[in-house]
């Protein structure tokens, strides 16, 4: 079980945002978004987090916050690491199983995102894009432990998709149909079995699944290097 309380995570998150106070606003004269993790008073269980690499070896990651080839182009995660709440994990254990069985493996680009980066993407993106970033205010489903950025893999070998990952345009809508229909197929297919475990799709991002009991787990700061998780 992760070693994470409410409590303790709040207390980071205050002496993390108390220092963050001190940079300034947003970019392009944006105000900045309030510097208070939310608390959703829906959320009735503690999270339990588990380092997905550990509990299940199958899992391939690509964590591309982890360096500078993601949308921000900068490395936002000191550690190439994805953890997320139990019932999540035992979920993609069983897509993975799924996936196996076609020939296929999952690749994982991001799970838990503490709450700081969010309000980070959030400031710096601008708004006629933040259709695809979250609003700090209300929190993200990955501050929570509850999302999951994935995609396929066939040998290690990165599938085609509709769009690249965190590509910011309509090309990344589960609606688009202009794109091959290798892609299309690949992302339905990843589609069907991440639904049949539990996992509701986004309709703006084909790579982004929100765990359907979400709402139960309380939004998190704690930094993923400070994440202690079974």
């Amino acid at each position: 079980m992760a070693l994470i309380t409410r409590r303790r995570a709040m207390q980071t998150a205050a002496t993390a945002l108390a220092a963050g106070a001190l940079t300034g606003c947003g970019l392009r004269g944006m105000a900045p978004a309030p510097l208070a993790v939310p608390i959703d008073p829906a959320a009735d269980l503690a999270p339990d987090l588990v380092d997905l690499a550990r509990f299940d070896p199958r899992l391939r990651l690509d964590i591309r916050y982890a360096t500078p080839a993601n949308f921000m182009g900068r490395v936002l995660y000191p550690v190439p690491r994805a953890v997320a709440q139990r019932p999540v994990a035992e979920a993609l254990a069983k897509v993975q199983t799924r996936a196996e069985a076609a020939g296929y493996g999952l690749l994982i680009f991001d799970a838990y995102r503490p709450w700081r980066i969010t309000r980070m993407m959030w400031e710096e993106t601008a708004p006629d894009r933040r259709e695809f970033v979250a609003d700090p205010r209300t929190g993200s489903r990955h501050n929570r432990g509850c999302s999951i950025d994935l995609s396929l893999h066939r040998n290690g070998v990165e599938v085609a998709m509709p769009s690249p990952y965190d590509d910011f345009t309509p090309a990344a809508y589960r609606s688009n149909t202009a794109a091959s229909a290798e892609a299309l197929a690949a992302s339905r297919m990843l589609e069907g079995w991440m639904v049949a475990e539990g996992f509701v799709p986004l309709p703006n991002e084909w790579w982004h699944y929100d765990w359907a009991d979400w709402r139960r787990y309380p939004i998190m700061d704690v930094p993923l290097e400070d994440v202690t998780a079974g």
